[in-house]
Parts: structure tokens; sequence; C-alpha cells
């Protein structure tokens, strides 16, 4: 337990310090605009941008459930399911949160929710016929982690910064074509492409926090379930291997990615995840061992760079570390 320690608080104080830079440079350059521009008007762009993201985040729920087609499993349908949720969220320290089955063959597991519709972890129908009972109950480890942790509402609230400085930019690129003078026009042109390229700058951060997260619901599986962290690898491993070998069936539902971010891997990341996986044999060790056997490429990491979820080499490496 001792030896952790110092790997838990890098991992604390790179998510506090990233959330502090993120939420740093968004207020000085929010303070910028204030400073150039009429601030009643950007006030009320404020205000509007950020009555929508947080009205979206109240109803979220909703439309995830319709968007995936997801439905509360009752106990008696599957009452191993419950069981073992309900020992996590008792380890976890939360109240058990709704269990729902989203009806999509990719194996993947997702949490959210928001305080009108409540805490929610769903399971897609692809990750129960894809992993061992025990491989599901580390999934679910991880998802009850960001749940703890409280990452639907860190997320949301960062993910709120780039939307509020890209549409302030988008603003004032429209308000350039009716500047009275043109070189006043061409000025506030100037400024609302600079608050756009930010917005982007502001994402990468934001897409970097999601990657630490990711690493911190992992270790939270790797203590609170039996042999976490190799049940969790395997789980990975094979979530990975098996929507790779969906092919057309991964295609029809790539729709279904616009909340990505909530998934335990980034379905648009399986295809460099899993190249090595292409010669592996059968065995979930086996599996595991080829992914870690595998050396990051300098595309691999500037692919990661633009990911949600940290590369999966990497993501083994660091459970293994926690085995």
């Amino acid at each position: 337990m001792v030896k952790e320690m110092p790997s838990v608080w890098k991992l604390r104080a790179s998510m506090i310090g990233t959330l502090v830079l993120i939420i740093g440079l968004s207020t000085l350059v929010f303070t910028l605009i204030l400073s150039l521009i009429g601030v009643i008007d950007i006030l009320v762009l404020g205000v509007l941008v950020v009555a929508f993201n947080v009205g979206q985040w109240l109803i979220s729920p909703y439309i995830i459930d319709a968007l995936y087609r997801t439905r509360e499993i009752p106990e008696n349908e599957n009452p191993k399911l419950h069981q073992i949720v309900e020992n996590l969220s008792r380890k976890s320290g939360l109240k058990k949160p709704k269990l729902m089955l989203a009806q999509i063959p990719i194996p993947n597991a997702f949490a959210y929710g928001s305080p009108i519709a409540g805490n929610r972890v769903a399971v897609t129908s692809g990750l129960l016929k894809t992993l061992d009972e025990e491989e599901v109950e580390a999934v679910l480890g991880h998802e009850l982690g960001h749940l703890k942790h409280r990452d639907v509402q860190i997320m949301m609230f960062v993910s709120l910064l780039p939307a509020l400085f890209y549409y302030i930019g988008y603003s004032l690129m429209i308000s350039s074509m009716y500047g009275r003078r043109r070189e006043e026009g061409s000025g506030v042109a100037v400024l609302g492409i600079g608050f756009m390229m930010f917005s982007w700058i502001l994402n990468m951060f934001i897409l970097y926090l999601s990657r630490l997260r990711e690493y911190y619901a992992d270790r939270h599986s790797a203590l609170i379930v039996e042999n976490g962290a190799q049940k969790l690898s395997e789980g990975l491993a094979k979530i990975v291997y098996a929507t790779r070998n969906m092919g057309r069936k991964r295609k029809e539902v790539q729709h279904l990615n616009a909340f990505k971010a909530l998934f335990i891997t980034d379905p648009d990341c399986v295809e460099t995840d899993s190249v090595v996986l292409s010669a592996a044999g059968s065995g979930d060790q086996k599996l595991v061992q080829e992914l870690l056997s595998k050396r990051l490429t300098t595309l691999d990491r500037i692919i990661e760079i633009f990911s949600t979820h940290p590369n999966i080499v990497k993501r083994l490496k660091a459970l293994q570390e926690l085995s």
C-alpha cells in the first residue's frame, strides 16, 4: 500500500493541476474579453451559453437513454449483476445507482446522471456477451469510480468553457461583418478567430484531464475488486479485440459515438489499439501480454493527444503496476 501512494498523489496532483490550468486560462481570457468589448453583450452571451449547457446536462441522461436504447434492468432479471453493483457501491461509499442495459452490440459500459435523473451505470448487451462475470465486475468498478470521483460533473463543468469561448468567438466573427468601419471589422474578426483557436487549445487540456480521470477510475476498480487490476486488464483487452472484430456491426452504430467520452474504452481507437491483437491467440492473459509487448510509436502518441481515453498499452501497464 505504501508503495502505491506516490502514484496516487502524482495522479491527483496532475488532475488538480490540469483543472486549475483550465480554469485559470479561461478566467484570464474571459477577463480580456470584458476589458476589450462591451460587457453587457458578452455577459448575456455567456449566461445563455452556460444556461444551455447546464440545461443539456440536466436532461442528458434522458437523451442518452433514447440514443443508446437503454432500459433499467429489473433485479429479478439479473440478480447477480445487481448484487455486484450493490457490493461495489457499498465498498465505494456510494448509494447504489440505477443499473441500465444499453441495447447495442458494442461491448462497453458507461456511468452518467444528473441531479434530476440520479446516477446511472449502464452495460451494453455486447459487454455481457463478451466478458466473463469477474471481468464485468471490474468494468463496473471502473464506472463506479467515475461516480465516486464526480467525473460526470467535473467534465461537464470544464466542457462548458471551450463552448463558451467558441460561441463568443463565433459571435465576434458575425458582428465583424457589420462593423461601422472596415478597420474595426477586421480587428473584431481577428479577435474572434483568436477566441475560437483558444477554445481548441482548451479542448486539448480537457482531453488530457479526461485521460487522467480514466486512470483514476481504473485505480478505483483495482482497489475495490478482488484482483481487480488483472480482471480489468483482461476485460479491456477483450473489449478492444471484440470491438475490432465486429467490422460491419461497429460501422452501423458509429453514430452512437456522440457520448464516447462516457465509455470505458474509445470505440474510435480500436483499430490503433488492437493492431497487435490480430496475431494473438486465445486466452485472456495472452491478449493482455500481446498488448503489453507492443512498443508505442510516435503516431500512437499523437493519436492519444486527441483521444478522450489513454492509449490501451499505457493503460494496461499502469494496471500491471497496481497488480
